[in-house]
């Protein structure tokens, strides 16, 4: 191994990866590791973010382990999940667990500042919102609004003790550097910004007066990819790294796929099918689709913007039905899942999945919407079963699709896929289908995150250029597959009225 390296830090909701990244993007190394989330009857959903620390350093430490790899490694960058908070001492030490965007005690709070009957808003506050930011904090909690509220109000000794409120993503930052930073862009699920102007960078007084909060406790906003700070002693010898090493702004997911797709010029557009899933590409304005939980958001620091929008669940789904069967005593496996699901026939013999395990987002905001599996025969399969899972996640993007290519004004072609459920080939062909476009399957697609956010830290240290995007690679192609169009548009068409039976159903039996 020859070359720079960075060393790219990827916390997703199911635990950190870790990984060393060459001079031409190729991911050369790679650790990961589970984390657990905490759950409770009212509303809690945590992680503990000392625990992300301890995972992340010792992953850190056996990658570079060899004197002559450590010194390779000029620089640190940090993506993951977004829309959760850490409160933090001064030092950047959690005061309390990572409240994540699952979430939702802080509802009560968020409805009591916004709430309304305006999609939900008091209209005042909603027509600033989206005038000024793009969006608005969600009146489910489920973003940092409510969380800090829900801290403010309900937990003194937490508040007394914090010095910031961080995003995941510069908790980790602070925690390598020291310093306490923010960006447009890591800070767009608070929707605290004036996002009609990207050079601004201060949080907007009239959003923060209108949800009652300072920003006393808001980490100072820095430019997208600038160099927050090189790591302090401590952080070097946890990692196993030199002191001199550059650490760049922590980002998104969202960002850092875009890159690691490929995805960068305008309208280029990439799918993840990870943990959740979403649809995004570049665009040049700022806009915001209320009614369906689309906007554009501070992109990649070029002065355009991100598609943002979010299915609350998409490759978790089949990780969901691996734990049916691993209940069961099974130890099966993603591959043969999928092997499984290759054994059926488009359509799952009628098998019906709806992917809405943890309610969902985009194209329609509900969060106590629930998946359902219908259809179910003596005849029926195991493989019909994993066939149909997959075709629900498919079709509910494929959903969502169309109202993102309204957003855009434009057809999207081709689309590139990413994420775990991204590795099968029969996913990638059945997503081709639902969408009835041509989809690109990315190389390495499970990795795209950690080299996109390799290619922001190395554009930070000097040995890369933030706008010349690094190689993807292609896997394979898949065209829609004619024969299959008309059972795919039926399951496709079919979803939004499961949706709102779903609703009907749940209203009713209150």
């Amino acid at each position: 191994m020859t070359g720079d390296l960075v060393l790219a830090i990827d916390l997703g909701t199911g635990g950190p990866k870790v990984a060393l990244v060459d001079d031409t993007s190729k991911v050369v190394d790679i650790s990961s590791r589970a984390v657990a989330t905490f759950f409770a009857e009212d509303g809690r959903a945590t992680q503990d973010a000392d625990e992300w620390w301890r995972l992340i350093t010792e992953m850190s430490r056996r990658l570079v382990r060899d004197p002559s790899i450590a010194r390779r490694v000029r620089a640190v960058g940090v993506t993951g999940q977004y829309g959760s908070t850490v409160p933090v001492d001064a030092n950047g030490h959690p005061t309390g667990p990572c409240m994540t965007w699952m979430d939702s005690r802080g509802a009560t709070c968020s409805r009591r500042v916004i709430g309304g009957s305006f999609q939900g808003y008091r209209a005042r506050a909603a027509i600033a919102f989206i005038r000024h930011s793009g969006g608005a904090p969600a009146t489910s909690g489920t973003d940092p609004v409510g969380q800090i509220l829900y801290l403010e109000h309900e937990c003194p000794d937490v508040v007394a003790a914090s010095r910031w409120y961080l995003e995941p993503v510069d908790y980790l930052t602070m925690r390598l550097t020291g310093v306490a930073s923010a960006t447009h862009a890591s800070r767009l699920a608070l929707w605290m910004t004036d996002n009609r102007d990207l050079t601004h960078l201060r949080y907007d007084p009239v959003l923060l007066k209108l949800v009652g909060l300072s920003d006393e406790r808001l980490a100072p906003l820095v430019t997208f990819g600038s160099v927050v700070g090189t790591l302090t002693a401590t952080a070097a010898e946890d990692l196993g790294l030199a002191a001199a090493t550059v650490v760049a702004t922590g980002i998104p997911d969202l960002h850092a796929a875009a890159i690691g797709a490929g995805a960068t010029g305008l309208y280029d557009t990439h799918l993840a099918l990870s943990t959740t899933s979403w649809i995004s590409c570049p665009v040049p304005m700022k806009k915001t689709d209320v009614v369906h939980s689309i906007a554009s958001v501070p992109g990649l620091g070029d002065g355009r913007y991100l598609v943002i929008n979010n299915q609350e669940t998409g490759a978790r789904a089949l990780d969901w039905l691996r734990g049916q069967f691993a209940g069961a005593g099974s130890s099966i496996g993603f591959e043969q899942l999928t092997a499984l699901a290759a054994t059926s026939p488009p359509g799952a013999n009628g098998v019906r999945f709806s992917p809405w395990l943890a309610g969902e987002r985009s194209p329609a905001d509900d969060r106590r919407a629930r998946a359902s599996l219908t259809n179910l025969g003596v005849t029926t399969t195991t493989g019909d079963v994993v066939r149909a899972v997959l075709e629900g996640v498919a079709a509910n993007s494929a959903w969502l699709f169309g109202h993102v290519e309204r957003f855009v004004g434009r057809r999207l072609e081709p689309v590139r896929l990413i994420g775990g459920g991204a590795q099968s080939e029969l996913w990638c062909q059945i997503v081709a289908d639902a969408l009835d476009r041509t989809v690109t399957q990315v190389a390495q697609p499970l990795v795209a995150q950690l080299r996109g956010v390799a290619h922001v830290a190395a554009s930070a240290a000097g040995i890369a250029q933030l706008d010349a995007p690094p190689p993807s690679g292609d896997a394979a192609t898949f065209g829609p597959i004619a024969a299959n169009r008309a059972t795919y548009q039926s399951i496709v068409g079919d979803l939004p009225r499961r949706f709102a039976r779903e609703r009907r159903w749940r209203r009713a039996h209150r």
